[in-house]
């Protein structure tokens, strides 16, 4: 577990701090892209002590101690955690909480963290209140003494509501629960959960703070390291859900392009949700930089710079000409995830099953890196024709 930066950093923006991987060249070779420390094990002193500061690869890993790094100085965090996968990092820290442990979430939220909660978690003393959007609905649901968590996702996935992170933040104080907030969307580029008031932010960091479609991986960053983030990290290593060297490095690799990718992906889809909102197929674009949209001031007061790179619409033709359209584009890609550089997009509902609060004719669309111009005809084309 690794704190926020260091001394080469020490001044610069995140901004800088991510472009160049953590800040600095190899102490060792010169190199200006670290090299991958892929031991799975090191040695002992003759005491049997381990002086490096190394001792296992499960456990811990100088790379991934790099990537952690960068991920607390972009949250501003006092310490953060990288794990194999979004959904690793999320129940490590689920289940890290004090037993037995009442959560408050959202009725909408990513699927499978979602499902975990209603199927998994029960077994381990985990019990769950889903809430509809709105702060009201968070106060009304916690148990003081009993609620250990509330769990946001903002903008969430895959209506793209956003939360009050500053007034969840309070309601979870009088509480006396954490606030932890799913922001793989927003990324660091938009949003810090952490200067909002929250505890806990988790990363899937396959999507964005990747943003190449090759690295599956999750993060937590905490605000404080205490016995938490401490019973997260030993979550980690007994269920080996530890993140390997060279994903650790792509996952790095893919940091230092975060804030143009980021803003890019987020003026694009700005474009395509205004353009989108005006075609007669469309029943509603469902995207929060839009003025129109029921989270547009919080997202204003919360977001910097932009808005995300994810949208969703709704055609007027129905489940039908949903799926239809999907199955007409070229340039997008038909495939589950989000936030690489090519541009994705997907009957979500059909992926959710029967319970999902999805509606059926919404497409999720992930807006990656080409021309919007090309981005625009293609999906207009097979709107039209599925219509």
């Amino acid at each position: 577990m690794t704190g926020g930066g260091g001394k080469s950093t020490k001044g610069w923006s995140i901004e800088s701090m991510a472009a160049q991987g953590g800040g600095g060249s190899d102490p060792v070779t010169g190199a200006v892209v670290s090299a991958i420390d892929i031991s799975t094990t090191y040695l002992r002193d003759p005491d049997g002590g381990y002086s490096s500061g190394y001792a296992y690869g499960r456990a811990d890993n100088r790379t991934v101690r790099q990537a952690e790094a960068v991920i607390a100085r972009l949250e501003g965090a006092q310490g953060a955690l990288v794990f194999g996968s979004g959904m690793a990092a999320a129940t490590a820290l689920l289940l890290a909480l004090e037993p037995p442990a009442h959560v408050v979430a959202p009725k909408v939220m990513y699927w499978a963290l979602r499902s975990w909660l209603v199927v998994d978690a029960p077994r381990h003393g985990i019990t769950t209140t889903f809430v509809d959007n709105h702060v009201e609905a968070l106060e009304a649901a916690v148990r003081p003494g009993e609620t250990r968590a509330i769990w946001l996702e903002t903008p969430a996935n895959p209506l793209w509501q956003v939360w009050d992170i500053a007034a969840a933040a309070d309601v979870a104080r009088r509480a006396g629960a954490i606030l932890a907030v799913d922001s793989t969307v927003a990324t660091p580029v938009h949003t810090r959960p952490l200067v909002l008031g929250a505890d806990v932010v988790m990363h899937a960091a396959t999507k964005y703070l990747n943003g190449h479609s090759d690295v599956i991986a999750g993060a937590l960053a905490f605000a404080r390291m205490d016995g938490l983030g401490e019973r997260a990290a030993h979550q980690r290593k007994v269920l080996g859900a530890v993140l390997g060297p060279r994903e650790a490095a792509l996952l790095i690799r893919g940091m230092r392009t975060l804030f143009v990718r980021v803003r890019r992906q987020s003026e694009t889809a700005l474009w395509l949700a205004e353009r989108l909102a005006r075609h007669p197929g469309v029943a509603e674009v469902l995207y929060p930089g839009l003025a129109g949209d029921p989270g547009h001031e919080v997202a204003r007061r919360q977001m910097q710079g932009g808005f995300g790179g994810m949208l969703s619409i709704r055609l007027r033709g129905g489940e039908k000409a949903a799926i239809a359209a999907a199955a007409g584009v070229q340039l997008w890609q038909r495939a589950t995830s989000l936030g690489g550089v090519e541009s994705l997009i997907e009957h979500r509902a059909s992926i959710e099953g029967p319970d999902t609060p999805c509606p059926s004719d919404l497409l999720r669309l992930s807006v990656g890196l080409e021309d919007g111009e090309d981005l625009l005809g293609d999906l207009v084309a097979a709107i039209e024709g599925a219509i």
